[in-house]
């Protein structure tokens, strides 16, 4: 009886719809990493400071000075003082590590023949509940209700119970944020380079990559 209610439920969702609009349609299944340690910031550093380097020889600048700002806003827009994140200040010097290993000149105070190599952070946040369901998981839980419909009743607890291990597997609620993080490299107002890496974040982790919020300020009325 389960089985047949399992399929009663799966049987609607797999029908197409009547409606003369066109059907919502999802993205081909893909990937996309989640940062959930400071590991992976300093990664992420490396991965953007082979690129910078890798851009440097190729615009024949491997010689040029480069340095490492922090934008809140535009790229001409630095950051005011406390208006930085977490993730602001630690990418910031972990960059700076990275390109330092990797060979690059990076200045420590801006100079006019500079290459300004800057950064910002966008943090995205959706709303809605959303599941990520990997391929072939659904028709082969409707597969096993199907072969399974004359088993005996232990065979098809077992059938009932993989099925949705596999949809507890396969379809976790994923978070409801995400961040972007764009890095230009300018030169003479141009883009010499310009890379924006998009990642999943655990929601309770937000904050590290915002500013401090700051505080509000209270007016004190007096009643004499």
């Amino acid at each position: 009886m389960r089985t047949v209610l399992l399929a009663l439920i799966l049987i609607p969702s797999l029908l197409t719809s009547c409606s003369r609009i066109p059907r919502p349609a999802p993205y081909a299944f893909s990937e996309q990493q989640k940062m959930q340690a400071v590991h992976h910031w300093d990664v992420l550093a490396s991965d953007v400071a082979n690129r910078i380097n890798n851009q440097l020889i190729i615009s024949d600048y491997i010689d040029k000075a480069v340095y490492v700002k922090t934008t809140c806003g535009t790229d001409a827009d630095p950051c005011e003082r406390e208006e930085t994140s977490q993730f602001n200040e630690a990418f910031r010097d972990l960059l700076i590590t990275r390109l330092v290993s990797f060979g690059v000149p990076t200045s420590i105070d801006k100079k006019l023949t500079d290459i300004e190599v800057n950064y910002k952070v966008q943090v995205v946040y959706h709303a809605s509940t959303r599941h990520m369901l990997s391929p072939g998981s659904l028709t082969a839980l409707t597969t096993a209700v199907a072969v399974f419909r004359n088993a005996s009743s232990t065979a098809r607890l077992i059938a009932l119970a993989a099925g949705i291990d596999i949809v507890g597997s396969t379809s976790p609620i994923n978070g409801h944020y995400e961040v972007i993080i764009t890095t230009s490299m300018v030169s003479d107002d141009k883009y010499l380079f310009r890379a924006s890496d998009i990642y999943y974040i655990n929601d309770p982790d937000f904050w590290q990559y915002q500013k401090a919020p700051t505080g509000k300020t209270i007016q004190m009325v007096s009643t004499n």
